[in-house]
């Protein structure tokens, strides 16, 4: 048996020709799950016993359990438990556009990026289609009120999970299921290059952001460890190719380590390696935890560091903060209820 939330309305429109019945019942079936928010199939009127007696056979209701939930200014950080008892994290931010959630696509993470508190918890499995589901319909049904962005972004590496991801998306946008804008939906990659370029030939609309974070492959081999399989000439590389392909603009996210990629020289070699690339500059502050030992960069030096980039016509931006003090800021999502 599969998870309902787990089938995008193509497929499902497939096992309903296959079994002899009509293909818009999948259509039928996604406005009572997405719009009517049921959760049996006892509860649906316009569809005869015989097809819901056979949907019945090959398809059930999950669902994940809300085991805590803490709020800070304009955020809510939600510990989901899964059906297995692994935990996943995803946080909800409020912004003047709009609700955005940043949801988990896997239990741990095998990046093994070295100022990440994300990653201490090694990979245990990836996230089902119906995991990465089911955290946004349960925070809609907890705040009452409509997500209108998403970012996958939480706990894991979403292309190490590519195909389910795929699918998340297509459900989170189908415009009888989530109903989210393909421009609303943002992917964050470590770096994955032949997935990006894969991602360039099946999702165009989607944002993209590269967690770069280092300016050369001195300084990225010793924080991320993706770099050693796909280092920066060949990131940059797979980035243009997809920017050529999809005309889309792509961001670029750099963590500002103090004494480690936050030097004016560092700002000058991250110009030059992006001069020329349709793309924007996502400074982040660090967000320190007690479990690592990097610290913030000085925000002067914040400062100093973007104003060289601009200088050299790069476009960059520093993240506005959510969330720090409930340990839902960029870099602090576990996959446990406590510090260990």
């Amino acid at each position: 048996m599969k998870s309902i939330y787990g089938i995008t309305r193509k497929k499902l429109e497939d096992y309903f020709i296959n079994n002899g019945d009509k293909k818009f019942r999948a259509t039928q079936i996604f406005e009572w799950i997405y719009r009517k928010n049921i959760n049996s199939f006892d509860e649906i009127t316009n569809i005869n016993k015989k097809s819901i007696t056979k949907i019945k056979e090959n398809f059930y209701f999950n669902k994940i359990k809300i085991v805590k939930k803490q709020e800070d200014e304009l955020v809510k950080k939600y510990l989901f438990e899964l059906e297995d008892k692994n935990k996943i994290e995803s946080v909800v931010m409020y912004h003047d556009y709009g609700i955005s959630i940043c949801i988990s696509s896997q239990i741990g993470c095998n990046m093994g990026c070295a100022f990440c508190e994300s990653g201490r918890l090694k990979k245990v499995r990836n996230l089902s289609v119906n995991e990465m589901i089911l955290q946004v319909l349960e925070v809609q049904k907890d705040i009452k009120e409509r997500i209108s962005h998403i970012v996958i972004m939480g706990i894991g590496e979403p292309f190490d999970n590519y195909d389910n991801v795929i699918d998340f998306i297509n459900i989170a946008n189908d415009a009888y299921a989530l109903a989210i804008g393909i421009r609303h939906i943002t992917v964050s990659t470590s770096g994955i290059v032949p997935k990006i370029k894969q991602f360039a030939d099946e999702l165009s609309g989607v944002n993209l952001a590269i967690s770069l974070h280092a300016p050369n492959d001195e300084i990225r081999n010793k924080i991320m460890k993706v770099n050693k399989a796909y280092n920066i000439e060949s990131l940059i590389n797979a980035v243009k190719e997809y920017i050529n392909k999809t005309n889309r603009r792509v961001t670029f996210e750099y963590i500002m380590l103090k004494d480690v990629n936050d030097s004016d020289n560092c700002a000058k070699e991250l110009a030059k390696l992006l001069k020329g690339i349709n793309c924007y500059v996502n400074v982040i502050p660090y967000n320190e935890t007690n479990n690592i030992g990097f610290k913030r960069s000085d925000f002067s030096q914040i400062i100093k560091f973007c104003g060289i980039l601009k200088e050299n016509n790069i476009n960059v931006t520093i993240r506005k903060e959510f969330g720090s003090k409930v340990s839902a800021a960029c870099g602090q999502l576990r996959s446990e209820s406590k510090e260990e």
